[in-house]
């Protein structure tokens, strides 16, 4: 992710833009990206830890 970059436009061409980003971006990219926001929503231990399990029971 280059932070060096601004795009200033409309709302429809930034969005066509980020998709021809993402269209040219390798797996290894995109997972460093989804990595890179977790931890700025949610912070560092978002990445760090496991994923919590929720356990569901119903009756039938």
């Amino acid at each position: 992710m280059d932070r060096r970059v601004v795009s200033i436009g409309n709302f429809r061409e930034l969005a066509r833009e980020n998709v021809q980003i993402l269209k040219r971006t390798d797996a290894s990219e995109k997972f460093a990206t989804i990595t890179y926001l977790r931890e700025c929503f949610y912070g560092p231990e978002a990445t760090t830890g496991r994923l919590q399990r929720v356990y569901t029971i119903f009756k039938r």
